[in-house]
């Protein structure tokens, strides 16, 4: 069974901390739909996807490095960053361990 890890960002104090309840309930649809095993969720709450020193971000990665979820799914790729070479960065990264990603908008 793949086993999913759930990411979710909102990025300024302007949206709404139901955003993330939201990517949360749409992700684990999704994941309900497709089958997998939802192993762990990680936010970053009021904090610009411009940066990569997110304590949700960091968190991911950690346990992506230990094995625990085969994808990362999230709402979009923004809200796992807004710059394309950090995206890169984070593919790069998942990859080197066996993870990959999945996005609702994206695919």
């Amino acid at each position: 069974m793949t086993r999913v890890a759930i990411y979710t960002r909102f990025s300024s104090q302007m949206q709404r901390e139901a955003s993330i309840d939201d990517q949360l309930r749409l992700c684990r649809e999704r994941a309900e739909r497709q089958g997998w095993q939802i192993t762990d969720s990680f936010s970053d709450h009021a904090i610009s996807g411009a940066s990569m020193l997110r304590l949700g971000l960091q968190a991911l990665f950690h346990a992506a490095q230990d094995g625990q979820f085969d994808v990362v799914l999230a709402e979009a790729l923004d809200r796992l960053s807004r710059d394309q070479a950090d995206i890169a960065a984070i593919y790069k990264r998942l990859s080197f361990v066996g993870a990959s990603i999945v996005t609702l908008a994206e695919g």
